[in-house]
C-alpha cells in the first residue's frame, strides 16, 4: 500500500468520523446513556406495536359479547378477565390503545404546529406580538378542564370533538415556549450576519429560527401527549368523550366503577396502562430534555 492510498483511508476515516458528529447523532448518543429514558422510549415502542398490530394480536373480538362468560377472573382463557357483557378485557385494553394513542399523538401534533407558528409569528412579527399573546393569555387564564368541558357541551359529546377541545387547551403552551426561543434566538449574531448579507425574513425563519427553536418544542410534545392522554381518558370517564361501546382506557374505567369492589380488574387494569404509558412518555421526556439542553453537552 502506497503512502498516498494511506492518506486517502485516514482522511475518509476522518470524514465518516465528523459526518456522524451532528447534532442529532449527539442528542442520540446522549439519549442512550440515560437508561430510565431509554426504558421509557422501549415501553412506548412496545405500547405503539401493539396498537398498530391489535387486530393481530387480540386472541377475542373486542366487541364480541359472551354472556356466559362475563364478570370472570382473569384465567388461562381470558388473561385479564371479562366485564359485565362478557368481553375480553386483554383484547380491549390492546385494542383500546389505538384509540388513545391517536387521540393523543393526533391532538398534541396540532396543537404544537398551531401554537408554534403562533409563538414564532408573535415574536418575530413585533406589531402582532401584542395581539397574539393577549389571545394566548385568554385562553391560558381558563382552567383546561373547564375550556374542554364547555367545547364540547357546545359542540356534542364525541371523539372529534374532544379532539378539537384537547388541541385548543394545548395550543397556549407551545405557543409561549416558541415565542420565548425566537425572543432570544433572533438577536444573536448569527441572525444578524443573515440579515447583513440579504437573506430574506422566510430564510432566516427556515433556516435559522426554526432548527435552533424545537429543543424544548420536542420536549414539550412528549410532556404535553401525557396531559393530553389524561385528559381524554377523563373526559370519556364522565361521558363527555369516547362513546361506548369503543374501547378507550378512560371509557373503561367509567364501565367498570360499578364493579370495583368485587371485579377490580375491569377498572385497575385499564388504569395501569393509562399509567404505564404515561410513565413511559414523562421518562423518555426528561431524557430528551437533558440530551437537548446545550449546558449538559460534555
Amino acid at each position: 500500500m502506497t503512502i498516498m492510498s494511506e492518506i486517502t483511508i485516514v482522511k475518509n476515516k476522518g470524514a465518516i468520523k465528523r459526518k456522524k458528529n451532528t447534532p442529532m447523532y449527539e442528542v442520540w448518543n446522549r439519549l442512550k446513556k440515560n437508561r430510565m429514558a431509554m426504558g421509557g422510549l422501549i415501553v412506548l415502542f412496545i405500547i405503539l406495536l401493539s396498537a398498530i398490530f391489535a387486530p393481530y394480536i387480540i386472541p377475542y373480538d373486542y366487541a364480541e359479547q359472551d354472556y356466559d362468560a362475563k364478570l370472570q377472573l382473569p384465567n388461562s382463557e381470558h388473561w385479564f378477565g371479562t366485564d359485565n357483557f362478557g368481553r375480553d378485557i386483554f383484547s380491549r385494553i390492546i385494542y383500546g390503545g389505538r384509540y388513545t394513542l391517536f387521540i393523543s399523538f393526533t391532538c398534541i401534533t396540532i396543537a404544537a404546529f398551531i401554537g408554534s407558528i403562533m409563538g414564532l409569528i408573535a415574536a418575530f412579527y413585533s406589531r402582532l406580538d401584542n395581539i397574539i399573546m393577549r389571545i394566548i393569555d385568554i385562553f391560558m387564564g381558563i382552567p383546561s378542564m373547564l375550556m374542554c368541558v364547555s367545547i364540547i357541551a357546545a359542540l356534542g359529546s364525541n371523539m372529534w370533538n374532544m379532539m378539537i377541545a384537547l388541541c385548543v387547551t394545548a395550543v397556549p403552551e407551545f405557543a409561549r415556549i416558541m415565542r420565548a426561543q425566537v425572543l432570544t434566538i433572533k438577536e444573536q449574531e448569527f441572525i444578524e450576519s443573515a440579515r447583513s448579507i440579504g437573506a430574506s425574513n422566510f430564510r432566516i425563519i427556515r433556516k435559522h429560527i426554526i432548527p435552533n427553536s424545537m429543543a424544548p418544542i420536542i420536549v414539550q410534545y412528549t410532556l404535553g401527549a401525557v396531559n393530553v392522554i389524561l385528559m381524554s381518558a377523563a373526559l370519556s370517564f364522565i361521558g363527555m368523550g369516547v362513546q361506548p361501546p369503543t374501547p378507550e382506557w378512560g371509557l373503561m374505567i367509567s364501565a367498570g366503577r360499578a364493579y370495583l369492589r368485587d371485579q377490580w380488574y375491569i377498572c385497575i387494569l385499564p388504569g395501569l396502562a393509562i399509567v404505564v404509558t404515561s410513565y413511559a412518555l414523562n421518562l423518555l421526556g426528561d431524557g430528551l430534555r437533558d440530551a437537548l439542553d446545550p449546558r449538559l453537552k460534555q
